[in-house]
């Protein structure tokens, strides 16, 4: 494979918590010329622009008024389409919905090796959390209580459509809403823009797909981190409903520790969720409304509430989250924001990360819904979703690896090596919220000795941790690589592109941007190589789906 080296900045994309890390600073100074290989830079921290969303009073949260319905409904208020109808029911036919992700660039002084230092030191610091909390949660409350309920009469949180709205025929909706990247904010998130509450106003969520709570920093803010804006005040919202602690949904969520005593009718219904590195959010589980902004076939942009959304009204919050209000879980469980769409838009939705020679201009793509386009893609594959909810934490989009091809040769890894357990160790899942590719030992070090075996021609690079094996391309316009694939368990292969997997460090270095863990940890393959590839998550039919893809025209 041929590849003109040079050095570019890097775009993360880092759905999670993000944790503290300290390493040692490492003085290289960098420069640019165009290739298609990123570099990883971290700018300083502006601020957003937001919209003026809290007042000075302590919101009530004691009691909780009568719920109207059972999960969330969306409307259009007094908004029709373009033929007077008011906005359909999403069944028979599901809507479409498509968010931006603006790639924005960051500074140009930032150094290059040391961001990516930072960033690996925060992704296996990730790591080691997500490992725990699949561990862990097996005993928490949360899970005890989830399980007792199953004997109880099942309750349906899925949002339904407003009675007033009627349904039409082959009729499909985008939502449009602006991703920043949070590049500029010294971070690898994507953060989301969501209205939220009567009025709407304005906040910026970190999206994350290894989370499934959705929450938002409120007043009273006992203890919060700091935000771009002011906090989020229930008193200045008429659509917002604390969730009793005798509703069936509180049973969704971990309780403080210890548990308080359920006692009230109008009693709120107390959440504390965490993440494992000292991040975490505690306050009351409600319900709001989201403001969506939709485009029509036709190209007409109307506005859509979303009532009913549960969320966390969080009173104590603690972690790194860059001048975010809170977070959008997009995980597997029945708390995030994908689940609670599903009824809406149905059981998939996907995403086209941008490759990170693209300029501020060019957006990234969420999407909600079917998106026909990529289903009838040529080069669709899919891969099954493996775990399930009896040995695996259903947060998580486990796939089930085989092996690894490097240069079109299967490598001998131990099979054991990619099982997943059932205490829940071991095992792979696909998550945008890491930056790098992460394999467990052993699969890792034959990895890194195969491309050092079929690499020939490049003086090799030692002491600069964590990357390995790093090669010295000063003066080389073009070099070739070996090739670099994953194979699935149910034959299915997804082959990547040079650039998603080496990068550039500095002017003259290149590194394999694949790292190593520990054998009961998890491997990881994270967002650096899904970039320019369509993700789809299909949760009807339990399947992953990749598609190269210029996400640039998404």
């Amino acid at each position: 494979m041929v590849l003109k080296v040079s050095l570019i900045m890097v775009l993360l994309v880092t759905f999670s918590c993000v944790v503290e890390a300290l390493s040692t600073n490492h003085d290289h100074r960098h420069s640019q010329n165009g290739s298609s290989l990123a570099a990883i830079k971290f700018p300083d921290h502006p601020s957003f622009s937001t919209v003026s969303s809290s007042g000075d009073t302590d919101c009530s949260l004691s009691s909780s008024e009568e719920l109207g319905h059972s999960g969330s409904t969306m409307t259009s208020g007094e908004e029709t389409d373009e033929e007077g109808e008011a906005f359909p029911a999403p069944k028979p036919h599901k809507q479409l919905v498509k968010l931006h992700l603006k790639h924005r660039s960051g500074s140009e002084d930032a150094e290059p090796k040391q961001s990516v230092v930072d960033s690996t030191v925060r992704d296996l610091t990730r790591i080691q959390n997500l490992h725990r909390r699949v561990i862990e949660k097996k005993n928490q409350n949360a899970i005890s209580r989830l399980q007792k309920s199953q004997d109880q009469p099942k309750q349906s949180f899925e949002p339904v459509v407003s009675p007033g709205a009627s349904p039409a025929s082959g009729v499909s909706g985008q939502l449009v809403a602006t991703l920043e990247s949070g590049v500029s904010l010294g971070s690898g998130e994507y953060f989301m823009d969501v209205f939220v509450g009567t009025p709407p106003k304005h906040f910026s969520l970190i999206l994350d797909t290894g989370s499934d709570l959705n929450w938002i920093q409120c007043v009273p803010c006992i203890a919060c981190f700091e935000q771009s804006g002011p906090y989020y005040d229930p008193k200045d919202s008429s659509s917002f409903r604390n969730i009793s602690c005798h509703d069936p949904r509180c049973q969704l969520v971990s309780s403080p520790d210890p548990p308080r005593p359920c006692k009230g009718e109008n009693q709120s219904c107390p959440y504390f969720y965490w993440y494992g590195d000292g991040s975490n959010t505690t306050g009351d589980f409600a319900l709001e409304t989201f403001t969506v902004n939709l485009t029509t076939p036709s190209g007409g942009s109307e506005l859509k509430h979303v009532e009913n959304v549960m969320f966390g009204c969080g009173h104590w919050n603690r972690g790194l989250f860059h001048g975010a209000a809170g977070l959008l879980g997009l995980g597997r469980g029945p708390l995030s924001f994908a689940s609670q769409m599903q009824s809406l838009y149905g059981h998939s939705f996907s995403y086209c990360l941008v490759d990170r020679n693209s300029n501020a201009s060019v957006s990234s793509k969420l999407i909600f819904g079917e998106d026909k386009e990529l289903l009838s893609h040529p080069n669709l594959n899919f891969t099954s979703f493996a775990g399930s909810k009896q040995d695996s934490v259903d947060t998580f989009y486990y796939v089930q690896i085989k092996s690894v091809m490097v240069d079109g040769e299967e490598l001998k890894i131990p099979e054991e090596t990619w099982h997943l357990s059932a205490e829940g160790a071991g095992g792979t899942i696909i998550d945008s919220g890491t930056t790098l590719t992460y394999f467990a030992e052993p699969a890792y070090e034959i990895i890194r000795e195969a491309f050092v075996k079929k690499i020939k021609g490049y003086a090799l690079i030692e002491g600069l941790p964590p990357l390995k094996p790093c090669y010295n391309v000063s003066g080389i316009d073009k070099m070739e690589l070996p090739d670099f694939g994953i194979l699935f368990a149910d034959g299915a292969v997804w082959n990547f592109p040079v650039e998603n997997y080496f990068i550039q460090i500095d002017s003259d270095i290149v590194c394999l941007a694949i790292l190593g863990t520990s054998r009961s940890a998890l491997s990881i393959i994270g967002n650096y190589q899904q970039q320019n590839f369509h993700i789809l998550y299909d949760m009807k039919k339990s399947r992953l789906g990749y598609a190269p893809m210029k996400c640039d025209d998404v």
